[in-house]
Parts: C-alpha cells; sequence; structure tokens
C-alpha cells in the first residue's frame, strides 16, 4: 500500500465578491417595462371602443376583451404597487 504525503494548508482567501450595479437598473427596466405594456393596453382598449362605437368592423367579442385585458392589467399593476408600498413601509420600520 503506498501512502502519499499530506499537501500543506493553504491559508484561507476570502471569495472575490463583485457587485452589480445594474440589478437596480434591471429591476427600474422591468418595471418601465411592464407599465409601458399597461398602458398599450389601455390605449389599445380605448381605441377599439372609439372603432366600435364609430360603427367599425369590430366585433362585440373584441371589444370586451380589450376592455378585460386593459381593465387586469390595470389591476395587476395596483397590487404590485400596493406590494411595494408595504414593503418600503416594513423596512421603513426596521429598526436598526
Amino acid at each position: 500500500m503506498r501512502i502519499e504525503s499530506i499537501n500543506p494548508l493553504q491559508p484561507a482567501t476570502k471569495p472575490e465578491v463583485t457587485r452589480s450595479t445594474d440589478n437596480g437598473d434591471d429591476f427600474g427596466r422591468m418595471l418601465t417595462d411592464a407599465l409601458k405594456e399597461v398602458n398599450e393596453a389601455q390605449v389599445e382598449a380605448g381605441q377599439v371602443q372609439k372603432d366600435f362605437m364609430a360603427g367599425r368592423n369590430v366585433e362585440l367579442h373584441e371589444l370586451v376583451f380589450a376592455m378585460e385585458r386593459a381593465s387586469v392589467s390595470l389591476e395587476l399593476t395596483m397590487q404590485v404597487r400596493n406590494k411595494l408600498l408595504e414593503a418600503y413601509k416594513q423596512v421603513e420600520q426596521m429598526q436598526i
């Protein structure tokens, strides 16, 4: 049986931590994109409604779908806003 020599211990080193500063930018960009999509849904619903009222070639189900999509998008945005405000208030109340 062959026994190998034991390697000497290496001093412990701190792992390098790279901090990314673009995480906030990504989050901000994500929120901006989401708000743009909600706005587009609202504008589209308004346009479909105007077209329907003007008697253009718009089916009733298209109007209902566009209005519901805009409504659900806005409701989701409000829920996200409420959760963000709630989280901010919790962080604000933390004792250091």
